[in-house]
């Protein structure tokens, strides 16, 4: 990695002068964020960081004074070509041919592998993770939070996966509990086959609508009751019924995943622990965690006084789980499951703030049931979505979303004066319309709620996924046009414009995003790098023409181009975002 390099050779030097080993240091010196108002350093070190004590002991001016100080003990060289103090930090800048150099030449070798390589990564132990996300239940709504569910998911998979670990991506489906006995009656009384094999998320969930409406008729709940109990029994006849329910759904399912760019390792759900359930609650009665109200329902303390002041319920009076929330001991059982099966590292769930306290008490009874490893499951939770609206109402399953986007954004593309030679429009206006979705959806913290607004996720300017796109395309069109031939041995020392610093400088960055992405896994730190990228390029791609300039700086201004354009695809790739080439 480029940056990799600046920072040890500003590291090496540092720790002569401070006494203190370079990899103590290599932290400390990061890569300065572009600004549009001044020119600024490639890099800085933080004085607090590596001063002895907290910082909060040391005033502002004492640690300017140190930075001074510092600043006028070293030494330019080779590599660094100014140095600087700053407030309470000491500033860098890379001699500006070996800046584009190196950079550049890092991107073209890197490839998708980018920023990925970085050293900062080196202490992080490659791990196999088990990622939980999007989870709908059959023959009901796929609403927006399942929607972001399955793009958050997706991203962490994606930036796992990037980063050399192993991913194992599960898709845990509620298709067990009463509503299922509902469903069969409803099925039996309004029910189609062909219906149930050509659309069956629609069939279903138009089934369990009417089915409702008798749902508090007597005979009716009687009904659905049996066939649940036959269900419960691994009866032949309803368990094949359901299975149908369950395998049309999930082939339905996969199709529209494949349009969102979306698989699964597993197809997992409540029905596969039903069994282990009951043998997780026989271990915490034999583990004594298992106490029963008066009322008979199961419940385990939580307290730390042992007081019930905290306590989550596993059971009801009648024996069965409870259907009504997420359960507690088919998620128990699947835990413990997958360890068995998998032996992974880090599990993460992903799923709305509301279940926050679910994973909390999941993660708690774990623990007392003597497993170390519920310290390593991790639930990553997001806000809610307030006002997302299709033509036909309300969202009710994940393909009107994804009609919309397309429907709508052919209608943007139509109107612009750009679109005639696209070869394939569709396709196009829907992979543009997702990276708009996602870009909205990314670009505060996750855990924010937020309003959610067609036409500002649509928009063609300011901070968008339609811009990203636009940019990209552009940047390719750009490299089509001046010959996309590997140029060799190009000279990109004369690339000393200030538009084209800011793009490489900002490259210089990237792996900075990518670590702190991995850390807090919160995708907003790399939309707002690429929106940067994006127009840090808009503004070279005006002042750094390449038609009519001379060959030699024509081909430099290219492959500055070609840097930027493949970082920008890299980053999208990683939020889920097909790069588009033309639109």
């Amino acid at each position: 990695m480029a940056a990799c390099s600046f920072r040890r050779s500003i590291a090496s030097q540092l720790s002569k002068v401070l006494d203190l080993p370079p990899e103590n240091l290599i932290k400390s010196i990061s890569a300065v964020p572009v600004s549009k108002k001044r020119h600024v350093a490639d890099f800085q070190l933080s004085i607090a960081s590596v001063t002895e004590g907290s910082s909060s002991d040391c005033l502002a001016q004492d640690l300017n004074l140190q930075a001074q100080k510092l600043a006028e003990r070293l030494k330019c060289d080779a590599v660094v070509s100014e140095i600087s103090a700053g407030p309470g930090t000491v500033n860098f800048t890379i001699n500006r041919e070996l800046l584009a150099r190196t950079v550049l030449q890092q991107v073209l070798k890197d490839g998708s592998e980018y920023g990925v390589k970085s050293e900062l990564f080196s202490t992080v132990p490659r791990q196999k993770a088990v990622i939980e996300f999007s989870s709908p239940n059959i023959a009901k709504k796929f609403h927006i939070g399942h929607l972001r569910s399955t793009i958050v998911g997706n991203f962490i998979a994606n930036l796992k996966v990037a980063l050399g670990h192993e991913v194992i991506r599960i898709n845990y489906l509620g298709d067990w509990g009463m509503q299922f006995g509902l469903l069969a009656v409803g099925f039996q009384r309004f029910g189609n086959k062909d219906k149930l094999k050509s659309s069956p998320l629609q069939h279903l969930f138009e089934v369990y609508v009417q089915i409702n409406k008798a749902a508090e008729d007597e005979n009716t709940k009687k009904l659905a009751k049996d066939f649940f109990r036959k269900l419960e029994e691994h009866d032949e006849q309803p368990l094949s019924l359901w299975k149908q329910f369950r395998d049309f759904s999930i082939e339905e399912y996969i199709r529209i995943y494949k349009r969102l760019g979306v698989h699964f390792d597993e197809y997992s759900g409540e029905s596969f622990y039903q069994e282990k359930s009951q043998e997780v609650l026989k271990m915490l009665e034999d583990k004594g965690l298992l106490q029963k109200t008066v009322k008979g329902t199961g419940i385990v303390d939580l307290s730390e006084k042992k007081d019930l002041s905290s306590f989550s319920t596993v059971m009801r009076s009648d024996g069965t789980s409870l259907y009504i929330t997420r359960q507690v001991s088919p998620d128990l059982a699947a835990a413990i499951d997958r360890m068995n099966k998998h032996s992974w590292d880090t599990m993460i769930y992903v799923t709305d703030k509301s279940q926050s306290n679910h994973f909390q008490h999941l993660f708690q009874i774990l623990k007392l049931m003597g497993y170390d490893w519920a310290e390593r499951c991790q639930h990553v939770s997001f806000g809610l979505v307030q006002g997302m609206k299709t033509r036909r109402g309300e969202v009710i399953f994940l393909e009107d979303v994804l009609n919309e986007v397309r429907s709508r954004m052919l209608q943007n593309m139509a109107s612009a004066k750009t679109t005639k030679e696209i070869e394939d429009p569709m396709e196009t206006a829907e992979k543009v319309g997702l990276a708009a979705l996602i870009i909205q959806d990314f670009r505060g913290l996750l855990s924010s709620d937020y309003q959610f607004s067609w036409d500002r996720a649509l928009q063609s300017h300011g901070d968008t996924g339609v811009f990203l796109q636009y940019t990209h395309a552009r940047l390719h069109s750009l490299e089509q046009m001046h010959g996309n031939e590997q140029l060799t041995d190009v000279n990109v020392a004369c690339l000393q414009e200030p538009s084209a610093i800011s793009v490489l400088q900002h490259l210089l960055r990237y792996d900075e995003v990518l670590y702190r992405s991995s850390q807090d896994l919160q995708p907003k730190h790399i939309v707002s790098y690429l929106l940067t990228l994006g127009h840090l390029a808009a503004v070279a791609h005006k002042t750094l023409p390449v038609k009519g300039s001379s060959p030699e700086l024509a081909q430099a201004r290219l492959r500055l181009f070609q840097a930027a354009r493949s970082v920008l695809a890299n980053g999208m790739k990683l939020l889920g975002i097909t790069p588009v080439t033309q639109m």
